[in-house]
């Protein structure tokens, strides 16, 4: 699709979200509601994207800096219409206009996509989306004649009892004619109990005038729903995560338990890879194929290449090797690149480190601040200390190193290559290739120690 814009309609304060953030803000499934919509926009084809912004903007304007989009304000929430008046320069007269709103997560590209088909087919100045729903209270009701063509849209407080019978609703989804849209615009007034300006109200407009009207029946109701409180967010999210489920499942993921799973938006998960229970995978994270993920991950901007099996342990902004086993009870902090076929085992922690192919780290250990090569051999409770309370310094062990149990390497300090740590050492300075470092006092008895 091309030749359309889209404004999305994003000032609404969200006061039953009872928050210090805007409503558009609020994340579904690791994504502001308000990016779900644009992604999607962009995914259909839009050539440019005007976002209303109004209750907190700074915030709104901070958050979407990144992605591409123009801002309109509307200082007062004066209604639909007003909101759309706001962004009167950003449209063109030979496009069609889509119009959007930030708070409603589960919109679809493929959806937009038949919409703007629909529309263009019968060269229609205005399309709606409408949808068939059981309660159809409070939503402005699509009425039709005996043949099933479109006559109006009426509001619910004004339908007469025959037309509160009415299933189809309007969604509030619209695309225009650009050149419909801004005639309508300067025809709209706010001669109503609220004294708002209202959007439905282009449609009677656009009726009377050159082109027609209709409206579009969707089939996936839930895909219109906004999100006002709490509540809808946590329904929009479990809609949503069980789509994002779906998807990686269809695409060759066993996924043991979706309803204990969490996959964010974004996240990419490769073939015959498996997800355990309660797997937390957010942001960009990449996984690779015939992985075992889980249980009990959380895995935030993380790069898993394939056959990675990492359980109980949380880690972000990080990659890990072919190969390579992680778990349990470990925690990869950010900045490391973890190599192919190591293993890093139980209450490990790693941070801000390059590990090597081949080394094992199998327990009770930290690596902090280190650039640790291949084939390296750390025994229980080794630390690498890095901070001297003021500045933080780097641990360098080359290839083939030997750590004993329980040694405390104190950075700056080199391990060279084929060197040993006996176990227990505290070592200040760096070890020569292939030497012995044994760094502790001599050990002392004391005969009769006990009695005394």
């Amino acid at each position: 699709m091309n030749n359309f814009k889209t404004i999305i309609l994003a000032a609404g304060k969200g006061t039953r979200m009872k928050s210090k953030l805007p409503k558009v803000l609020h994340k579904v499934c690791g994504k502001t509601m308000v990016e779900c919509v644009i992604d999607e926009a962009v995914k259909c084809g839009s050539e440019g994207i005007c976002v209303v912004v109004g209750d907190k903007a700074e915030m709104v304007k901070d958050c979407l800096k990144d992605k591409g989009v123009e801002f309109a304000l509307q200082a007062e929430q004066l209604g639909t219409g007003h909101a759309v008046m706001q962004a009167v320069d950003f449209i063109d007269e030979d496009k069609d206009i889509l119009v959007l709103y930030g708070d409603t997560p589960l919109l679809k590209a493929e959806t937009f996509e038949k919409l703007i088909s629909f529309h263009r087919e019968k060269n229609y100045g205005v399309s709606i989306i409408s949808a068939n729903v059981e309660d159809s209270a409070g939503y402005g009701h699509i009425i039709r004649d005996e043949k099933g063509a479109f006559v109006k849209n009426v509001e619910y407080k004004d339908c007469t009892e025959e037309e509160k019978l009415v299933k189809e609703i309007n969604t509030g989804i619209y695309i225009f004619k650009g050149s419909e849209l801004k005639r309508a615009l300067g025809l709209i007034t706010n001669n109503n109990a609220q004294g708002e300006y209202y959007l439905p109200d282009a449609l009677e407009i656009i009726l009377k005038g050159e082109f027609g009207a209709d409206a579009y029946v969707a089939e996936d109701v839930a895909e219109f729903s906004g999100v006002n409180s709490r509540v809808q967010l946590a329904e929009a999210e479990k809609i949503m995560r069980e789509r994002i489920n779906l998807f990686h499942m269809t695409n060759g993921v066993t996924i043991i338990n979706p309803e204990a799973t969490y996959i964010g938006a974004d996240v990419e998960i490769g073939m015959d890879t498996i997800i355990y229970p309660g797997c937390v995978l957010e942001g960009k994270t990449v996984i690779g194929e015939d992985c075992k993920v889980g249980p009990d991950c959380r895995l935030t901007d993380m790069i898993l290449a394939d056959n990675v099996a990492i359980q109980y342990t949380t880690a972000m902004e990080s990659s890990i090797g072919n190969g390579t086993k992680v778990g349990p009870y470990a925690y990869i902090r950010p900045n490391c690149k973890i190599g192919e076929n190591i293993k890093v085992g139980d209450f490990v922690e790693v941070k801000n480190s390059v590990i090597g192919n081949g080394t094992k780290i199998s327990h009770l250990t930290y690596i902090g601040d280190s650039d640790v090569g291949e084939r390296i051999n750390f025994g229980c409770g080794t630390i690498t200390v890095n901070y001297d309370g003021k500045k933080k310094f780097r641990t360098v062990v080359e290839d083939d190193v030997f750590v004993g149990c329980n040694a405390n390497l104190i950075a700056p300090v080199t391990l060279k290559q084929g060197s040993y740590v006996a176990a227990g050492s505290t070592v200040t300075n760096d070890v020569p290739e292939k030497c012995l470092a044994v760094a502790r006092s001599r050990q002392t008895n004391i005969e009769g120690w006990t009695k005394k």
